[in-house]
């Protein structure tokens, strides 16, 4: 089972992500690919660890999802999320399209469920620089190709999930 939660800033994509994960079974894998890089990121990395309690295991991972995918089946895992993690992989200068693909294919042959938390960043005004342009037309592209995979999609919209898959 694959389920993509996808919304905008604040949408409350990941509080839905986790009831999603946790509705699989008492206790589920947090594969989380933020990097605290300054003080701002250290603290919502801390608000999001706040709010799991200890039926989750949290497993860093910012570069190599599908090892962390292969490393962790056998428990519903969510991965928060999929727009960090394309940063991770332009800013690393990594082919985001091949390891897309990949985790397309890895995510198939999952046993265990996996939910994964995106943002939809489509939605507002044409950015005015090309890195900027270049990042959401690559979130587009592997949104769709999760969301093509995926078992279910879910929007998230102030805080209320609307199943669009």
């Amino acid at each position: 089972m694959i389920v993509l939660v996808t919304g905008g800033a604040r949408s409350g994509k990941s509080a839905i992500a986790e009831g999603r994960a946790l509705g699989f079974g008492p206790r589920a894998v947090y594969i989380a690919t933020a990097q605290a890089f300054d003080s701002e990121m250290e603290a919502r990395i801390a608000t999001h660890q706040a709010r799991r309690g200890a039926e989750w295991v949290t497993h860093q991972e910012p570069l190599d999802l599908c090892g962390a995918l292969m490393a962790t089946d056998g428990l519903p895992r969510l991965i928060d999320c999929l727009t960090l993690w394309l940063t991770n992989l332009m800013l690393g200068e990594r082919d985001w399209r091949s390891e897309g693909e990949r985790l397309v294919e890895t995510l198939r042959a999952q046993a265990a469920p996996v939910v994964l938390v995106t943002n939809e960043v489509g939605l507002g005004i044409v950015p005015d620089n090309r890195l900027a342009r270049e990042f959401r037309d690559a979130a587009g592209l592997l949104n769709q190709w999760v969301a093509a995979a995926a078992d279910e999609v879910i929007l998230a919209v102030a805080g209320l999930p609307m199943k669009v898959k």
